[in-house]
């Protein structure tokens, strides 16, 4: 999975990756040709006392110095750059295929995990990516470079070699592998801190509320306790790494020494043929000690690709049209046909032969007990999933085939739970209409009742919000999301218990500023509040996912227990009448 994943996002910088190759290639064959060049030095300078001779190759090994230091930062700066293109492209490929999931395909992973997928998985695969460039292209080269220059000056001594690569290849064959499941689990207990924590920061304001303080912390320990344990152990298998490699790098330098000692005393060897002998022993261990390091990688790098794979894998259930309708000849049309939905591998639906009608010019609500499917069934209509049975329509067309942007325009959408983005008041208003003058902010807001508080801020459209809209008060935040929404104006709006968190005075001023905004759009509520929408035109009733009553209140009143007993309690029968 990794080598599919790595070679797909390589393959646009084949040109830099091509250069970066020639310049460790040159480096490399620089290193390797050092100790020759040593060699001659000793054995033709030094022990002949030929002082020419010694500062001649001492100037050419400069030169091949100098080259190998100048390719060697070449390939360093062309590997980084390509490393960081390829983690640029990962993040955003991720990041795109998030952004087209449905609210189903979100919730199977979850955000804290497509987090840490985005970030952390990414950055181990850059991390590989790096090291792989301005290491493991060398390393092959220096090894075998190095064995056959060290056969080259002395076969019998080289059997050392015969000994040393298997035994560092099989004992870094084995720790990788027992490092494998423990980066798969470590990954795993990162979500799990980030899901706690994003918990916790989310969430502060009812922790402290329940007094549940110590009772959180001791589930972060928990958390934090089992992410260091599991890594204690990787750590524990990679501390293995280093003392193998240089044990058998020491053992296998001793003995080189003293077989070559003897070669040398039989006169077999000369002394600058064992100094660079060493030398290249040297390498061909700094290579395989390349190698190791990379494969401690590996593992971790390995179980990330396969985790941000898997959401790059995932196709969304929200399909965007291979002919979208790019224009619609009605205005404000909103039909649902039997619609019904479930989830994957629910035993029940949560929608059930779901039928509605919304016109221009009127408002129809949706009412129902908790968890009858209201959100849901509003949720059908921006496509934030798809009906499994039946269809949604929009002027006559199913939503499954209108061009995205086009049932964005058409359609604004209030959601029951109202989220509002770092920056301004202004930035906020303008999410669904860029263009947006500040006079049509203004409108907005004075028609969402939000105009007063606004105004009362110290730098008005220009102050700050905290990301989520944490530094507003809850009916704040739902004004504000009723203003963007009124901003976009679209034809058809979707107001989802829009208006729960406000008192029944700012409650009854909306909904009449309202009335008159949006007298020619087609309009749907959801709430709980029977004052809220017992003047629409049409109240459709659900109980668990089923459509049992559609009428005026006054009908429903009448002839629907269901729609009754709903008013009844939290209305008495006079003010009901």
């Amino acid at each position: 999975m990794l080598i599919r994943l790595l070679r797909t996002y390589l393959r646009p910088y084949r040109k830099p990756i091509t250069l970066l190759v020639l310049l460790q290639l040159l480096q490399t064959c620089a290193s390797l040709y050092l100790p020759t060049l040593n060699a001659h030095i000793i054995d033709k300078g030094v022990v002949e006392g030929d002082t020419g001779y010694i500062l001649s190759f001492g100037g050419v090994m400069i030169g091949v110095s100098l080259a190998q230091v100048v390719c060697n930062i070449g390939a360093v700066y062309y590997g980084a750059r390509t490393a960081s293109a390829v983690g640029r492209d990962l993040r955003a490929a991720v990041f795109d295929r998030v952004q087209s999931f449905s609210a189903r395909e979100v919730g199977h992973f979850g955000a804290p995990s497509l987090i840490t997928r985005t970030t952390n998985d990414v950055q181990q695969i850059q991390m590989l990516a790096l090291m792989t460039f301005t290491l493991m292209v060398s390393a092959p080269i220096m090894c075998v470079g190095g064995i056959v220059l060290a056969l080259g000056l002395d076969v019998p001594l080289s059997s050392v070699l015969v000994a040393v690569v298997p035994v560092l290849g099989i004992c870094v064959t084995v720790i990788v592998l027992r490092l494998r499941p423990l980066f798969r689990s470590m990954q795993v207990k990162l979500d799990t801190v980030n899901r706690v924590l994003r918990e916790q920061i989310t969430g502060n304001r009812v922790i402290r509320a329940f007094v549940r303080d110590e009772y959180e912390q001791q589930r972060f320990r928990q958390a934090n306790s089992d992410l260091t344990n599991i890594s204690l152990k990787a750590g524990n298998q990679l501390a293995l790494m280093f003392p193998v490699v240089m044990t058998t790098v020491n053992l296998s330098s001793i003995a080189v020494v003293w077989f070559g000692a003897h070669r040398i005393d039989d006169g077999q060897m000369q002394i600058g043929d064992l100094t660079a002998f060493l030398a290249y022993l040297m390498q061909i261990v700094m290579s395989v000690m390349m190698a190791t390091f990379m494969f401690m990688m590996v593992p971790r790098a390995e179980v990330c690709a396969e985790r941000v794979q898997e959401v790059l894998g995932t196709s969304s259930s929200v399909v965007p049209p291979l002919a979208p309708v790019t224009e619609l000849r009605r205005h404000g049309h909103l039909e649902i046909r039997g619609a019904g939905f479930r989830y994957p591998g629910a035993e029940e639906p949560v929608l059930k032969a779901v039928e509605l009608v919304a016109l221009p010019g009127e408002t129809t609500a949706v009412i129902g007990s908790t968890g009858s499917g209201k959100s849901t069934l509003l949720g059908l209509v921006p496509r934030l999933f798809d009906a499994t049975e039946g269809e949604v329509l929009v002027d006559g067309v199913a939503v499954a085939d209108v061009d995205p942007v086009l049932l964005a325009k058409t359609v604004g959408l209030v959601p029951q739970k109202p989220y509002l983005f770092a920056g301004t008041v202004a930035t906020n208003l303008r999410y669904g209409n860029p263009d947006a003058t500040d006079e049509e902010l203004w409108h907005a807001l004075e028609v969402a009742q939000a105009k007063e508080f606004v105004s009362g801020l110290e730098n008005g459209l220009d102050s700050p919000i905290a990301q989520g809209g944490t530094n507003v008060s809850g009916g704040q935040r739902q004004r504000l999301a009723i203003a963007r929404t009124l901003v976009q104006r679209p034809e058809i709006y979707l107001f989802d218990d829009s208006f729960s968190a406000l008192d029944y005075a700012t409650d009854a001023a909306l909904r009449a500023a309202l009335a008159r905004e949006t007298a020619e759009a087609t309009v749907v509520i959801v709430a709980q509040r029977v004052a809220t929408i017992r003047d629409a035109d049409r109240i459709i009733v659900l109980d668990a996912g089923r459509v049992v009553g559609t009428g005026t209140h006054g009908a429903l009143m009448a002839d629907n227990e269901t729609y009754r007993e709903i008013v009844l309690s939290q209305l008495t029968e006079a003010e009901a009448a």
